[in-house]
């Protein structure tokens, strides 16, 4: 592969020469030797070294973003929005996944202040892991000292810019919303404890419960990874523990497609025998037979917010903007069953060893 130097002997320039021509520096350089120049780089196909001209620019172009898992619909829609304004703005998206590990999440952001990043977004939920909350906010802290700009989306404790999507309200309003269709036998499938995401969509949920006269034991949760295995799996651990279980909440969609495969699997039919809410509203949502009730976040904005904040004008506090939540209703929520899971002439409402496909 040619280098600089070779681009400059070429041209029989200086290297400082071939740089200002292939750079497009302001400083002058006669016609004919910036000819002689290009004419070196199409001959030799030199191709400049992306990073070298980024440490060697004072104005730094691209922006970190660290997500749990790109390949989550949850964060493929964060990641749009992101990349709308970053490409409106000329700037280069460096994408992190972080797949729900602290200490890769840490590693990231090392990497990308030593890659001199301009802005860094934390698109992933916050964790209950005091150790690890005190050790990125040193780094991160270590980063805006060098002007570098910090935004997060969710709940993390962190001083700083943040787009909160209303978690704990979307909870609320899906326990509302079973309450008020007469359930009292609902399950949970929810995602890892750990993370600041899964308290408060259940937060919300049982204040909502609470308000209406139900309960919500812990025999009725079941925590799992936030994805569609995870919530095939949680909810057959439900169904076997509870078969009189009238609904099922899902704390994502991706959980939700996966109970809907494993209700089926059992011959349950939905929403006649059992209901299932999701959450985040993600493309598919509407797209499952039958189609999902679910709480919609606005990915995409949340995506542009945080993406706006950083490259935008700072302001001299932090700035927290809450994005509303709202219930979409489809065709997997219905009215309580009159019956319990069994009833005459229809299928059975629980069957003992299905698997979801």
């Amino acid at each position: 592969m040619a280098t600089l130097s070779d681009v400059a002997r070429r041209a029989g320039v200086s290297p400082a020469t071939a740089s200002r021509v292939i750079n497009g520096s302001s400083k002058p350089v006669t016609d004919e030797l910036r000819e002689r120049v290009l004419a070196a780089v199409a001959e030799l196909q030199y191709v400049p070294n992306a990073h070298a001209q980024l440490l060697a620019r004072s104005h730094r172009s691209a922006v970190g973003v660290i997500v749990h898992d790109v390949s989550d619909p949850y964060f493929a829609e964060i990641t749009r929005g992101l990349q709308r304004v970053a490409t409106d703005q000329g700037r280069l998206l460096m994408i992190c996944n972080s797949y729900r590990d602290p200490d890769r999440e840490l590693e990231y952001v090392e990497l990308l202040r030593g890659h001199q990043v301009a802005a860094l977004i934390l698109a992933g939920s916050g964790y209950h892991d005091e150790a690890f909350t005190r050790q990125l906010n040193e780094k991160l802290a270590a980063y805006e000292a060098t002007g570098g700009r910090v935004a997060v989306i969710g709940r993390h404790e962190h001083s700083g810019d943040a787009v909160m999507p209303d978690n704990r309200a979307g909870g609320y309003l899906a326990g509302r919303e079973l309450c008020g269709l007469g359930h009292r036998a609902i399950g949970v499938i929810a995602g890892p404890r750990i993370l600041t995401t899964t308290t408060d969509r259940l937060a919300g949920l049982r204040q909502a419960l609470t308000e209406q006269g139900r309960e919500l034991p812990e025999r009725r949760i079941r925590y799992a990874e936030f994805d569609r295995d995870g919530g095939a799996e949680a909810t057959a651990r439900l169904l076997d523990a509870d078969p009189e279980l009238t609904a099922v909440v899902a704390l994502n969609d991706s959980m939700a497609i996966g109970a809907l495969a494993t209700l089926r699997a059992r011959g349950l039919a939905v929403p006649q025998q059992i209901s299932v809410l999701g959450f985040d509203d993600m493309p598919i949502a509407r797209d499952v037979t039958p189609a999902l009730t679910t709480v919609r976040l606005p990915l995409v904005h949340m995506g542009v917010r945080a993406m706006s904040l950083v490259l935008g004008v700072g302001a001299p506090t932090p700035r927290v903007e809450v994005l509303p939540a709202e219930l979409v209703r489809r065709d997997t929520a219905g009215p309580v069953p009159h019956s319990t899971r069994a009833t005459a002439g229809s299928a059975p409402r629980a069957r003992r060893g299905g698997t979801a496909s």
